[in-house]
């Protein structure tokens, strides 16, 4: 399923970059960066669940997540002459898998408790492309972000599947700590939504949203 890509921001990211490019002196050194990062994620539960398909017009009660570990990675430049803006590219994956819960279905004017459902496996990778702004300082850089996310959603079950790839919002802030003039620590705090579309095994699509906690060491040239 195709989603619309929420508030434009592959827009606001590309008039950004634009902008920066136009705005810088010819003398000045620009600042690339890599990074690698683990973490956790806390997510919220599945929301506006709802059937698709044989299952149209019955409403799901939301679906509770388990947390999981994320890891990751990500590469970042910020512009010479406008060293507090920059833009980044980043991959992640986490597990955010369904747990086994009681569910109840409403539709038709009727709603009908259908006991405890299994749990299933989710996996969530996210390919980020984002806007950052930072305090620039020398040891201590605040920073954040926003930008384009694209997910890649999988979600598995006693052999069946179901997978969808759809736009979302990716925001971010963190604070880095320069332990040499290249080598830097950081932690950052990383909010993700999107709405995932499962038709064919499972026969639902619903909301996602989560909580990231992210660690790592980032190498700047």
């Amino acid at each position: 399923m195709t989603h619309p890509i929420p508030f434009r921001l592959p827009g606001l990211v590309l008039l950004l970059f634009l902008l920066s490019v136009l705005l810088l002196p010819s003398h000045s050194a620009a600042e690339m960066y890599v990074a690698g990062m683990v973490g956790y994620t806390a997510p919220n539960d599945l929301t506006n669940v709802q059937g698709t398909g044989a299952n149209s017009g019955i409403s799901l009660s939301d679906l509770e997540l388990k947390s999981s570990v994320a890891y990751g990675g990500k590469i970042g430049y910020f512009f010479p002459g406008v060293n507090w803006l920059g833009i980044e590219t980043e991959l992640y994956n986490t597990t955010p898998h369904v747990k086994q819960q009681s569910v109840t279905a409403s539709g038709f004017g009727v709603t009908v408790p259908l006991g405890t459902a299994p749990g299933f496996n989710l996996r969530v990778l996210n390919w980020g492309i984002n806007a950052i702004v930072r305090y620039p300082g020398k040891t201590f850089q605040p920073y954040a972000g926003v930008g384009l996310g694209v997910f890649f959603a999988e979600a598995k079950f006693q052999g069946q599947s179901d997978s969808d790839t759809a736009p979302g919002l990716n925001a971010l802030a963190g604070i880095r700590l320069f332990a040499t003039d290249n080598l830097a620590l950081f932690a950052e705090y990383k909010y993700n939504r999107a709405s995932f579309n499962l038709p064919t095994a499972f026969g639902f699509e619903a909301d996602y949203s989560a909580n990231i906690f992210m660690g790592g060491v980032s190498y700047h040239f």
